[in-house]
C-alpha cells in the first residue's frame, strides 16, 4: 500500500504547498493529497495555506512535484454537496477539478456531503439533488477517465444506508469511495464493519485516530472531523485502523493511505508515519512506491 498523508496536517503551522512537498521528500513520503482553491486567497497567495489552487498551471506544477519525487494520490473537491447550493457551488467547482486532476495525472477526486442535515431540504429532496449532481460529475469524469471518491464525512455519507443509496447514484466505474476511519467512528459507527460493507468500492483511504477525550465528548453527535488532534496508534481508534489494513491486504488493496492528522509542524506527523510504516511491517504488508 502507498503511504501519503493530506496536507490539512499543516494548515495550522501556515505551511506553504512547497514546504509540504520539502517535508515528503525529507520523509520518504512518495504520495500527497491536497485541497483545491477554486479562486484567489490572500492567505494562500502569501505562502500561508498548504493547498493548491485552480489557477496554477498543472504542466509547471508537474515539473515540480516529480522534482521532489512526489505524486498526488488524490484532491480534495469536497465542497458539500447536499444542500441548496451544492448544484450552482458544489458542481462547477468539481468539474474544474476534473479537468485540472487529469492534466495533473492524478487518478482520484474526493467530494462528499455537508455535516448537517442541509436546511429547506428534506432528506428525500436532498438525495434526489444529489444524485442530478453527481450524474453531471460523473459524466464529465468518465470522459476525462477520472475517479470520484464519495467520502464519509457528512449527515448522508456516514450513514451506511444512505452511502449504498449514493454510491448507486451512477453506474459507472468511475464512482467509488474514499474510506475514512475517523469520520466514520466519530460519527458513532464501526469503522471495520462500515469498511467491510463498501470494501468493493473503495478507491482511497483516509487513516484517521481519535483521541480518548474527544470520543468521550462528541463521538456519534458529530459527523466528521478535519484531523485527527492525536498521533496514530495513540488513540481510541488504533484498533480498528489496524484491523481496516488487514480487510484492505486481504482484498488486496494497494492504492493509498493518506494520513489525515495534525501535524504540529513536524512532530505528530512524524510519530503518525512511524506508526503507520511499523503497523504495515508488522501485517506483512508492502509500502508500494
Amino acid at each position: 500500500m502507498k503511504i501519503g498523508f493530506h496536507t490539512d496536517a499543516f494548515n495550522s503551522a501556515y505551511w506553504s504547498f512547497d514546504k509540504c512537498l520539502q517535508w515528503a521528500q525529507q520523509h520518504q513520503v512518495r504520495f500527497i493529497e491536497c485541497g483545491l482553491i477554486d479562486g484567489v486567497s490572500w492567505i494562500h497567495g502569501l505562502g500561508y495555506q498548504p493547498h493548491v489552487a485552480l489557477y496554477e498551471d498543472p504542466a509547471l506544477l508537474t515539473r515540480k512535484m516529480n522534482g521532489y519525487g512526489v505524486r498526488f494520490s488524490q484532491v480534495d473537491a469536497a465542497y458539500p454537496l447536499s444542500g441548496k447550493d451544492g448544484p450552482t457551488r458544489g458542481v462547477p467547482y468539481v468539474l474544474k477539478s476534473i479537468a485540472w486532476a487529469k492534466m495533473m495525472g492524478c487518478a482520484c477526486v474526493d467530494t462528499t456531503d455537508g455535516l448537517h442535515a442541509p436546511e429547506g431540504l428534506d432528506e428525500r429532496q436532498a438525495l434526489d439533488s444529489m444524485k442530478r449532481c453527481y450524474e453531471q460529475i460523473l459524466e464529465v469524469a468518465e470522459a476525462h477517465d477520472v475517479t470520484i471518491n464519495i467520502e464519509p464525512h457528512g449527515y448522508f455519507t456516514t450513514r451506511p444506508e444512505m452511502m449504498d443509496k449514493m454510491l448507486a447514484f451512477c453506474d459507472s466505474r468511475c464512482l467509488r469511495m474514499n474510506m475514512d476511519t475517523g469520520n466514520t467512528f466519530i460519527a458513532g459507527q464501526d469503522p471495520v464493519a462500515f469498511l467491510k460493507r463498501f470494501i468493493s468500492k473503495v478507491s482511497h483511504v483516509h487513516i484517521k485516530d481519535v483521541s480518548e477525550s474527544l470520543a468521550r465528548a462528541v463521538r456519534g453527535g458529530q459527523t466528521g472531523i478535519a484531523v485527527s488532534q492525536c498521533a496514530l496508534g495513540e488513540g481510541v481508534n488504533a484498533d480498528n485502523i489496524r484491523e481496516c489494513l488487514r480487510l484492505l491486504h486481504g482484498h488486496s488493496y494497494t492504492g493509498a493511505l493518506s494520513i489525515e492528522c495534525e501535524g504540529q509542524g513536524g512532530p505528530m506527523i512524524e510519530k503518525s508515519l512511524a506508526w503507520l510504516r511499523s503497523t504495515l511491517k508488522e501485517l506483512g504488508i508492502p509500502e508500494g512506491s
